[in-house]
């Protein structure tokens, strides 16, 4: 079963407002333990690695930017 959603690029398996559940990140430090919620803002270029990246924001936590590894569908605790 595909990720993919309308309004996605094919190259970007979440789309634009979709909510994502951040589970890691290349930051170290305070910003290392910023897990949780985001919700995609933009779809951003691909990486230097090939990888696409997408710009969320999240309750609290405000903008950045982050690689699709970084990232997975958020799963609605009523659905888990």
């Amino acid at each position: 079963m595909s990720e993919r959603r309308g309004g996605a690029s094919p190259a970007h398996r979440y789309a634009l407002h979709q909510e994502v559940r951040l589970f890691a990140t290349r930051f170290s430090g305070a910003r290392a333990s910023e897990t949780g919620v985001y919700r995609i803002t933009r779809l951003m270029p691909f990486d230097e690695r090939g990888e696409p990246s997408y710009r969320v924001e999240g309750k609290g936590s405000g903008v950045r930017a982050v690689r699709e590894s970084e990232i997975e569908r958020r799963v609605s605790p009523l659905l888990a």
